[in-house]
């Protein structure tokens, strides 16, 4: 049997970029996502989140 090379794609300089900025703007979505949630979270739970007894 002979093994062949996986067919592979090489991208351009523009194709490069261009993923990097994708992927730059979907990890500030998700970070603005996860402020979103947390700073929501915090709003939910109002300042009674202190007074609780322990």
């Amino acid at each position: 049997m002979s093994e062949e090379k996986p067919e592979t794609v090489t991208m351009t300089d523009a194709q490069k970029k261009a993923q990097r900025r994708r992927s730059i703007a979907l990890g500030l979505v998700l970070a603005a996502f996860v402020i979103i949630v947390y700073v929501g979270s915090w709003a939910k739970m109002g300042a009674s989140l202190f007074n609780r007894s322990l």
